[in-house]
Order: C-alpha cells, then sequence, then structure tokens
C-alpha cells in the first residue's frame, strides 16, 4: 500500500515526489511518456519571477517566484545559473518610469541577496548594444537565472528513488477507483501491454495539460475548475551575438519575447501565447509562429532574424486555470491545488497551472493539502541539493578542471558540457575511463557509449530522443548519420544496460 499514487511525470510531479518521498512516504510516480516529456521540457529555461507579470497585479505569484530563485540556484548550481537580461527601452511602447518602477518592486519583492539588482545602461559602446539597431541607445538590466528544465525534473526523480519512491515511466494510468480506504489505481507499462493495480491511500492528479483528461476518462469525474491550455513555441537559430547577457523584447501587441544564449553557438527565442485547443501532445510550432519570432527579434537586432536559419523549434501547452475572458498572455500563470475529499472520501489532489520556478513551493504546499489523510512532517526540500549539485556556486570551473584531469580523453568542450549536465555526478558517469577506449563507442558530438550506459541504468533513458534532447541537447549537433548510429546501438543494447 502505497501513501500517494502521482499521475504525472512533470517538474510538479516529481517535485512532489521527492519531497513526499523524503518525509518518509511511500510513492509511486507513474508517467505515460519520459520523465518531463510534455510541458516541462518547453519552458523558456528561466527561473525568473516574470517581471510582465507585475503589469497583471499578480504580485503574490512574482514574489514567490523572486523568492525561489536563489534557493533553486543553491539547490542545483549545476543546471542553474545566473544571467542578466537587457531590456532596451522603446519610447513608443512602456515609459521608461514604469520600467523603473517594475524593475525596483523587482529588485526588493523577493529578498534578493545574492542576485545583483538591476540598473540602467548606456547602450552606445557597451557589449549588449552592439547587435542592437543604433536607435536604441537605453536599456535597463536586470537578474534572472537560466536553467535546464528537463534535466531540473529528472534530478528531482533520481532524488525521489534514492528516497524510496517507485518512479514508473511509459506507464499509464488506465483507470482510478475510490473505495473507502484507498485509491486502486490500474497500470498499463506501454511497451509490453502488461498490466498491474497498486494501491494508495491518496491520489494526486499533477498531469499537466491532461489534468482535466484524466479527471473524466481516468478516474470518471467532472473537475471543478477547467483548464486553458496555451501554447508556447521558440525557435533556436545560430548564435545573433556573443557576449552573456539575454534580451528581453517589448512588442507592440503588449508581449515580450526573450533572445537567450543558448548551448554555446545559437540563439533561443520565444515565446508565443497561443490558445489551443488540440491534443496536447500533437503541439508543434506553426509557420506564423516562426515569422512573429523572427519579427519581432529582427525589430531589435542589426541582423534580421529569418525562418530560414532556424535550426530547431519546439512547442509546449501551458495548462493555465480559466478564468475567463482576456487574451492567453494575460491568463495567469499561479498554480491552484484542489483537494477533493467529498462525503469522506480518501483525498484526491488536482494540480492546475503553475511555473518551473514555483514547483518546489508547489510541491509544499501539495502535501500540506494531505496533512489531514497522512503524517507528512515537516518541509525539508529548501537548500538540500539536488543529484550533482553539491559544489558552491562559483565551483563550476573547479570541477571541469577535476574531471579533465581525471580523464585526459575528454576534450574541453565535452567535460564542460558534463559537469554541466551532471555537476558532481559528472564522475560516476566518466568513472574510472582514462582513454578514448574505456569511453566505449563515440556517437559523436562528445557523446560516448559510457554516457549513454550511465543515462538509460540512472536517468530512464531509451529512445534517441530521451537522450538527444531531454537528457542532453545533443540534438543540436547530431545528424542523421550519427542519430542512426545511436538508434542501432539502442535497439542492440538499451534492454540489456537498463
Amino acid at each position: 500500500m502505497y501513501d500517494i499514487a502521482i499521475i504525472g511525470g512533470g517538474v510538479n510531479g516529481c517535485g512532489i515526489a521527492r519531497d513526499a518521498a523524503g518525509r518518509g512516504l511511500k510513492v509511486v510516480l507513474a508517467e505515460k511518456g519520459d520523465l518531463a516529456s510534455g510541458t516541462s521540457s518547453a519552458s523558456t529555461k528561466l527561473v525568473h519571477g516574470g517581471l510582465r507579470y507585475l503589469e497583471h497585479y499578480e504580485f503574490r505569484m512574482v514574489r514567490e517566484a523572486l523568492k525561489e530563485r536563489e534557493v533553486l540556484l543553491s539547490m542545483a548550481p549545476h543546471i542553474i545559473w545566473p544571467l542578466r537580461f537587457v531590456l532596451p527601452h522603446h519610447s513608443a511602447l512602456r515609459p521608461a518610469w514604469l520600467i523603473r518602477i517594475g524593475l525596483f518592486l523587482y529588485d526588493h519583492l523577493g529578498g534578493r541577496k545574492i542576485l545583483p539588482a538591476s540598473r540602467q545602461i548606456n547602450l552606445t559602446g557597451a557589449a549588449a548594444g552592439g547587435p542592437l539597431r543604433s536607435e536604441f541607445t537605453r536599456a535597463f538590466e536586470y537578474s534572472d537565472c537560466w536553467v535546464d528544465d528537463a534535466r531540473l525534473v529528472v534530478l528531482n526523480a533520481i532524488d525521489a528513488k534514492a528516497r524510496g519512491a517507485d518512479i514508473k515511466t511509459r506507464t499509464q494510468v488506465i483507470s482510478a477507483r475510490r473505495t473507502n480506504d484507498y485509491w486502486s489505481v490500474d497500470l498499463e507499462y506501454k511497451p509490453t501491454g502488461q498490466r498491474q493495480t497498486v494501491e494508495a491511500r491518496t491520489l494526486i492528479n499533477a498531469a499537466g495539460p491532461w489534468v482535466d483528461d484524466v479527471l473524466t476518462r481516468r478516474v470518471g469525474q467532472n473537475g471543478k475548475h477547467r483548464i486553458r491550455l496555451v501554447k508556447g513555441s521558440h525557435i533556436v537559430v545560430p548564435k545573433l551575438f556573443s557576449h552573456d547577457r539575454a534580451y528581453i523584447f517589448q512588442n507592440a501587441d503588449r508581449r515580450i519575447v526573450f533572445a537567450i544564449p543558448y548551448e554555446t553557438d545559437f540563439t533561443l527565442i520565444g515565446t508565443t501565447d497561443v490558445d489551443y485547443t488540440g491534443d496536447p501532445g500533437a503541439v508543434a510550432i506553426t509557420a506564423e509562429e516562426v515569422r512573429y519570432l523572427c519579427a519581432s527579434a529582427s525589430k531589435y537586432f542589426k541582423s534580421p532574424a529569418r525562418p530560414d536559419q532556424v535550426v530547431w523549434t519546439y512547442s509546449g501547452v501551458r495548462p493555465l486555470l480559466d478564468e475567463g475572458g482576456g487574451t492567453a498572455q494575460e491568463a495567469t500563470r499561479d498554480y491552484v491545488l484542489e483537494l477533493d475529499t467529498a462525503n469522506g472520501q480518501v483525498p484526491l489532489l488536482n494540480i492546475f497551472g503553475g511555473k518551473i520556478t514555483t514547483y518546489r513551493r508547489l510541491a509544499e504546499e501539495a502535501i500540506a493539502k494531505l496533512s489531514g489523510s497522512l503524517s507528512t512532517g515537516t518541509a525539508w526540500t529548501a537548500g538540500v541539493t539536488l543529484p550533482g549539485g553539491d559544489f558552491p556556486v562559483d565551483g563550476y570551473e573547479n570541477l571541469v578542471r577535476e574531471l579533465a584531469v581525471s580523464c585526459p580523453a575528454l576534450d574541453a568542450p565535452t567535460a564542460r558540457r558534463l559537469v554541466r549536465n551532471y555537476g558532481t555526478r559528472a564522475r560516476a558517469v566518466v568513472g574510472d575511463a582514462k582513454k578514448a577506449d574505456d569511453l566505449g563507442q563515440d556517437f559523436g558530438a562528445g557523446l560516448s557509449e559510457r554516457e549513454v550506459r550511465y543515462l538509460i541504468a540512472n536517468e530512464w533513458a531509451v529512445t534517441a530522443d530521451d537522450i538527444l534532447w531531454r537528457r542532453t541537447k545533443l540534438g543540436l549537433r547530431f545528424d542523421s548519420e550519427a542519430k542512426r548510429r545511436l538508434d542501432a546501438w539502442l535497439s542492440k543494447n538499451a534492454a540489456a544496460v537498463a
């Protein structure tokens, strides 16, 4: 008998599983695909307060998110790091006085301690001004953080498993039924069709954009709240600037678009906000969205971003609480936790909305909601590092040097990538390898057989997409022949490694 059964292996589900398992609760999590294969790997890759949400008076949400930036930074400095954002002033859009007020609030709402404060900068002669069109001479600069979103999910799952949680990927919930004392949950392991039934004292629906589908088709209930599906799309192009700042651009439609340094050689541009009514699993960018993002960036950059430059796109569906009316970008990004214990029945907790930045706080509140039914103990996750994050925020270069010395076969870019991906666990990825032969087959772009074996054995990786896009971002550097070699190796070896 489990204490908690969780549906959904995104950031909320895995965050709750980690928190609950760390309190001594017995947890099972079922994810119908790969971890982070939905919305949680399709974000703008930011741990941020959400500067633009101040305009919508979302002060509580922004304050909570701002406080979480530095909490998360200290928990996972290998996959989260500080990033400065440049906001060029556009006199025809938001006035300078309004931006200054917003940045003052942004600096002070969340108790900032590590990240530097905002400031006004003169773009003339500054590195940040170099790529911009000449009419932009003044800008504002502030701090937020970058995050590898999919790895954040996986690290929470790894830690949850280490603390006793049962993490079941590629396992779909077929149905869930209440009895007087527990939930009976039917699961199907999709690769083989094998079924099993588990029992749990509580059920948490953290299925993201499928939350209503779970309620109506799997649990057989109608939700009191409906979600609003909003599609966000991003494009990746060869890098448009060489410095380490990111840009936040204002548009005449009141939306903002980010242009962010991405994987050393690229620039990430996003996001769109478009209402969506289709299958969340079939979401994809449209040609119109590509043109919109290129046009938005090109209004600011000297060298325009063109659709024919795009090397990769991704889209995700945000499951936002539907409050009725308003545009997609005005819909709240805040979360709502709905506890259903109708007629004294065993609890069902539904998760609506949420942001990557506040996933840890959401997990704490989710467990608190269940305190009437379970012995939940005390909150513990703040300040406790995620796997691989047990080094100082400024200790990245030391780890890179250590790894390069321990395995001379690694070139410098690969050593850096491994530390960014795995932190101190990069040592376990490389193991006792000293020369190239020790690393096994070279699939290209620094991906070795030894790393692939590690991902299969320790991180639930099964397919090439799991490895190339969610565990790493090496898909940006793999051609079709390299992917064919990886697919062939996985078909022959993956089952034996797992």
